[in-house]
């Protein structure tokens, strides 16, 4: 019995979404497989700068005579960074020969992570930052010519109670915006490729509405 012309057409549109799906999923695959990659390279940049930028701080600070604070940044950095290369043991450990959805998905659910812990270490870490400056010019030579152009009423029992009741507003102030300041520097430094993460993620997921069979 000869085909009508609609089951010929829905034959037709079959086998074209069969040609379609590997095509779409393999692009999709590559495209995920090039974004977790780049993102991998930067993240991993970002940890030698700062543990660079510790290093080169920590020495700068005993040439110029606040060793304090030298000491306290390197400290600091040294935390930020051994916390986040536990995270990125845990982002080697994605199991990259899965479906590119779920490599996908494993990743941002990886990101969102990082991001929540890396925030509320911000919230931590920015007020020390502003201590180890304030800390390091105190115990400095630095401190006498600061303190010759304040009033002795500053002073009670030689601590200065006004400059000491500012250090901790301050760093009240950061510990509250801490986290807003790390998402700031995540979108200068990671912006484009996380906006680029949350594209492909996006059309995947209408793509898999469309083609169930995409993986």
């Amino acid at each position: 019995m000869e085909k009508s012309i609609e089951t010929i057409w829905k034959e037709g549109f079959l086998e074209a979404d069969a040609l379609v799906v590997p095509k779409l999923n393999n692009l999709y695959t590559q495209k995920s497989m090039h974004i977790v990659e780049k993102f991998k390279r930067m993240f991993q940049t970002n940890l030698r700068a700062i543990v660079i930028g510790g290093v080169v701080i920590l020495g700068a600070s005993f040439v110029v005579g606040i060793p304090v604070m030298g000491i306290m940044v390197f400290l600091i950095a040294g935390a930020i960074v051994l916390v986040n290369r536990t995270l990125q043991k845990r982002l080697m450990e994605i199991e990259p020969n899965v479906s590119s959805y779920e490599y996908v998905k494993s990743f941002d659910h990886w990101l969102k992570e990082q991001i929540d812990v890396n925030a509320r270490m911000a919230r931590f870490y920015y007020p020390f930052f502003f201590l180890s400056m304030v800390l390091g010019f105190w115990f400095s030579d630095y401190l006498p010519l600061v303190t010759r152009h304040l009033p002795s009423i500053y002073f009670v029992n030689g601590i200065p109670v006004f400059w000491l009741l500012g250090v901790f507003i301050i760093m009240g102030i950061l510990y509250a915006v801490g986290g807003r300041l790390y998402k700031w520097d995540l979108q200068i430094v990671y912006g484009r490729v996380l906006k680029k993460l949350d594209e492909i993620l996006s059309d995947m997921e209408k793509l898999r509405v469309s083609y169930p069979e995409i993986a």
